[in-house]
């Protein structure tokens, strides 16, 4: 039965290669990839069942037992974040429909989406950090591809500026290994773990570790997300929202892996560099929101803002802080997509994307209107939406370590949030509109339905929070205490 652990990682490849050669065949393929994506969803659920009668599951490959051979491990945590994704894809991959065009269908749009999802989900489930790096590298391809998607000269731009950043973190991230397999002689994370609390975090791996939070604040926008605002910018939207969705996610992701599972003994250098790089990106992401004056830029810069208040909860460590990370992971997973879908949206109707250039819209498209008015209520965190407990529990978290500081920048971040995401709702929904009756453009059906099922995701995480709150804590419970993922991992056979 652990062999289906593997699905949400090789089926979206076989049907991307699949897709390859369907590239005229646009229908089909439209279908093909919902139905993966469905698939793929179906199967996380089910993982989700299992690790709640079986506990933590792994699949040796070619049967090598840990910690000599490859292996991929569902956990609450990793299963949860590979559930959100594969609904998230299969959400904006209906937008795709009537929005993309037959041109960039005809381009691999889908292989090159369900090849990002695999990268994603691979990252997400490996129990093996040299495995990390090569899922990395098929997202980076993906990713890059999807960027440069369309072939036009500014894509082109900050597709060269997005892989070039990458090369240079993939190169640090491989020497960063060498270092690593030099002193512990493992790449395999439970192993890790054990031999780094049998020897000590030494300063030689404390280093190692930095290292590594340099190669994943890269790709999580944790301080370092000066590539991330022209890479978000320049594709079309629904990669946009993709890319808002997943790509830093799973930064953030492999970020808690490594300062909860193999590096969790020196908190008081890595943990307080967290805290404070988490901190500096919450101030510049509130300024760059703050100073944007066109849509999509604003946008972006709640990505980053939404970064650092994640990674609070990491440098906070407390059960409740990582409970309510899990949360916001996937609050903000969802919000994120909505968001970019909607302000894709709103520059297709109006041809502007500078804020003051807008108006009106909510008098054409009340509907969107609202519901733009949904998500912005659950980024803020409004009850009961889905963001609301995310940032309760973190906020809980703080107040119990006395970490005050952080507590004032994560909430002082969501009167920002406000602000900057209030400024467009007024500016660009409320006056007299821009458009008229001649040039108004029907809102694709596909676009709305999309917007109606992220909507009630939205509301349903809040609402229904509780339906979740046992894999939640389950995720937290494993996040606090490394020895039951080690234990399940390294100990499963004895």
């Amino acid at each position: 039965m652990n062999n289906i652990i593997v699905l949400p990682m090789i089926v979206p490849i076989i049907t991307a290669i699949f897709l390859v050669f369907l590239r005229d065949s646009i229908k089909l393929q439209r279908i093909v990839s919902l139905i993966t994506m469905v698939f793929v969803a179906v199967v996380s659920i089910v993982l989700l069942q299992l690790i709640q009668t079986e506990g933590i599951l792994r699949l040796d490959f070619s049967g090598w037992a840990p910690p000599f051979g490859i292996l991929f491990v569902a956990d609450s945590f990793a299963v949860l974040l590979v559930l959100t994704a594969s609904i998230v894809t299969a959400i904006c991959l209906i937008y795709a429909f009537s929005t993309i065009g037959p041109r960039h269908e005809r381009m691999f749009f889908y292989p090159f989406v369900l090849l990002l999802v695999a990268g994603v989900n691979g990252s997400f489930l490996t129990g093996d950090i040299f495995n990390l790096f090569v899922c990395f590298e098929v997202m980076l391809l993906a990713s890059f591809a999807l960027i440069a998607l369309g072939g036009e000269k500014f894509q082109l731009r900050e597709a060269l500026k997005y892989v070039l950043i990458n090369i240079v973190a993939s190169w640090m991230f491989l020497l960063a290994l060498a270092y690593l397999y030099g002193t512990l002689k493992t790449l395999n994370m439970a192993h890790i773990s054990q031999r780094v609390a049998e020897v000590g975090q030494e300063p030689i791996l404390t280093l190692v570790s930095l290292v590594f939070l340099i190669v994943f604040a890269l790709k999580a926008g944790l301080l370092l997300f000066f590539w991330l605002p022209g890479s978000y910018s320049v594709p079309p939207t629904v990669v946009q929202a993709l890319f808002a969705a997943l790509l830093t996610k799973v930064g953030i992701y492999a970020l808690f892996r490594t300062f909860t599972l193999m590096f969790p003994f020196d908190p008081e250098v890595t943990h307080t560099l967290i805290g404070i790089m988490a901190g500096l990106t919450i101030i510049a992401g509130c300024m760059g929101a703050l100073s944007g004056h066109d849509v999509r830029t604003i946008a972006t810069y709640n990505v980053v803002i939404g970064v650092g208040f994640i990674l609070l909860a990491l440098a906070i460590g407390t059960e409740e802080a990582m409970a309510g990370a899990v949360y916001y992971l996937i609050h903000d997973m969802i919000a994120k997509a909505l968001l970019f879908l909607i302000i894709g949206t709103m520059v297709f109707l109006t041809g502007e994307i500078v804020v003051k250039n807008m108006s009106g819209l909510i008098r054409n498209y009340p509907l969107f209107g609202w519901l733009y008015f949904i998500v912005m209520c659950a980024l803020v965190g409004i009850p009961p939406l889905s963001g609301f407990i995310g940032k309760v529990l973190i906020g809980q978290g703080a107040v119990e370590t006395g970490s005050y500081v952080l507590l004032a920048l994560g909430f002082g971040s969501s009167v920002i949030v406000l602000y900057s995401l209030l400024r467009i709702f007024l500016a660009s929904f409320f006056g007299e509109t821009s458009i008229s009756e001649d040039d108004k453009k029907p809102i694709p059906r596909g676009a709305m339905v999309s917007f109606m099922l992220f909507a009630l995701c939205i509301v349903g995480l809040g609402v229904g929070a509780e339906g979740i709150a046992v894999y939640v804590n389950d995720a937290a419970y494993t996040l606090v205490n490394p020895s039951v993922y080690v234990d399940a991992i390294l100990n499963a056979n004895e």
